[in-house]
């Protein structure tokens, strides 16, 4: 085997270090930035915030718009994001351990329970078997129980509050929630169709119910409007659980209106930054002794430039940011003035990239996760002002030049718009299929194929016509 040296010369394109800085920050959202920003501020002692009473306005020209020279400017009415309290509600688990202190059980049953809690999920359902219970506290505790124990100790889980916790799926769930009811021929009922006729009742099958059952139907209109009044999540409104507790969002970008005319502003606070003035005086000693460099200045020159760098690149993100919002509310004035989701035009990243000159990954960048508060004061993906055209076939259109041949073009959302119309006022006893939903939007003039409806109904969370029919 012989060795040998070969010269290859190759051609590639990579990301300057800055380029990748850039990159990750214009990804980030406004509280992301924020920490981002903060975490800066701690690592790299040669980068400070400047003079806060007044020096960014300063750098300003008097031409740069209030809004701009300003990151406080939502309106009075508009909530504060400055904080957030943390969630110091009872979390699931401690409620449910401290009822289990409180019952007079031997310790061992207390022991078996607490190790039960511990295996329920957030939103109170026991998804692991009781069997792989007993083998985990005999292989990971060395505590080998009998069966019966074990069952009691779930039995004792299972008359905690809130009722249903411990359930396996949601038929025991809410089963669980009806034997703690008072007796009456709506609960036994409600009992009845659940243990015997569940897939009836899931699939809005009442004639089998009614013939299983032998009820009437005002029995079972009773029996169902009991069940609807049943907690199918148990745990889930407890503070303390991550998988479920509600998220605050803030937004990146605020609209506001006044009159006929739209202003536009960064939500974050994010100072002035500069350079540390000890840092910037050692790097002018450091050039004035070119050729001569001492011990210690590679570490003066690394933090200055990173200083330096981060504050420009952060400077590029805000500008992009604030170039693409900008275009897209251009894009999209009359939806921004009405608030109206018929008002929304067609719309792409590439609409928006030849508007800006950038390119179609910085556009994707600056407005994934990102989100925009209107001037009517709800907050809304900005995702969700892109839009692609729905031609008469009922496809999406992808042609750019098709999409601005007319602004009245049907757009998805607009589609989406007139499905949600249609479900919310037809008959619930009788829910319309995605055909003739089809056929109702034909009568209007849109000819939409049934599979471009079943796509759209079913992105909004639209049950399909069986399951949305009520008993």
């Amino acid at each position: 085997m012989a060795q040998e040296l070969q010269q290859n010369q190759r051609l590639g394109q990579h990301l300057t270090r800055q380029q990748i800085r850039f990159v990750r920050l214009l990804e980030l959202n406004a509280p992301e930035l924020d920490e981002a920003v903060e975490n800066e501020l701690e690592t790299n002692p040669a980068l400070e915030v400047a003079d806060p009473e007044g020096e960014a306005d300063r750098r300003l020209s008097d031409n740069t718009p209030y809004y701009l020279r300003h990151a406080n400017n939502a309106s009075a009415d508009r909530p504060s994001f400055d904080f957030i309290p943390p969630d110091e509600s009872e979390s699931l688990y401690d409620y449910l351990l401290r009822q289990i202190d409180e019952k007079e059980i031997s310790k061992e049953l207390a022991d078996i329970a607490k190790y039960i809690v511990g295996n329920l999920d957030s939103n109170g359902y026991l998804q692991r078997p009781l069997s792989g219970i007993i083998d985990d506290l005999a292989f990971n505790q060395d505590i080998d129980i009998p069966l019966p124990t074990a069952e009691k100790a779930l039995s004792i889980v299972r008359e905690l509050d809130p009722p249903g916790i411990g359930g396996e799926n949601l038929r025991q769930t809410l089963l669980l929630q009806l034997q703690r009811l008072p007796d009456s021929e709506a609960r036994q009922d409600a009992i009845n169709i659940l243990t015997d006729y569940f897939e009836p009742f899931y699939m809005r099958h009442s004639h089998k119910i009614i013939s299983g059952l032998r009820i009437s139907k005002d029995r079972l209109e009773r029996a169902n409007e009991l069940i609807l009044t049943l907690n199918p999540k148990p745990g889930a409104a407890f503070g303390g659980n991550a998988a479920t507790a509600a998220g605050i969002i803030v937004p990146d970008f605020v609209v506001s209106g006044e009159g006929d005319e739209l202003f536009i502003s960064l939500n974050n606070r994010i100072p002035e930054l500069a350079v540390e003035e000890s840092f910037s005086e050692a790097m002018r000693g450091v050039e004035r002794r070119r050729g001569r460099p001492k011990k210690g200045t590679e570490f003066i020159s690394s933090r200055y430039n990173d200083a330096k760098d981060f504050i420009d690149i952060l400077r590029q993100r805000q500008q992009t940011m604030l170039t693409v919002i900008t275009a897209i509310v251009n894009h999209q004035k009359d939806f921004f003035d009405s608030g109206d989701v018929y008002a929304l035009r067609p719309m792409m990243l590439r609409d928006i990239s030849n508007a800006t000159g950038l390119d179609i990954s910085v556009i994707s960048r600056a407005t994934a996760n990102k989100y925009v508060d209107t001037p009517w004061g709800s907050i809304m993906p900005v995702k969700s002002l892109f839009s692609d055209t729905v031609t008469d076939s009922g496809n999406e259109e992808k042609s750019p030049e098709k999409e601005s041949q007319s602004d009245d073009s049907l757009t998805n959302r607009k589609v989406e718009a007139l499905i949600a119309e249609i479900v919310e006022k037809e008959d619930k006893r009788h829910p319309l299929s995605d055909e003739k939903i089809r056929k109702i939007l034909l009568e209007r003039g849109h000819d939409i194929s049934r599979r471009t409806i079943a796509k759209y109904r079913d992105r909004q969370g639209i049950l399909i016509a069986r399951l949305r029919k009520t008993l």
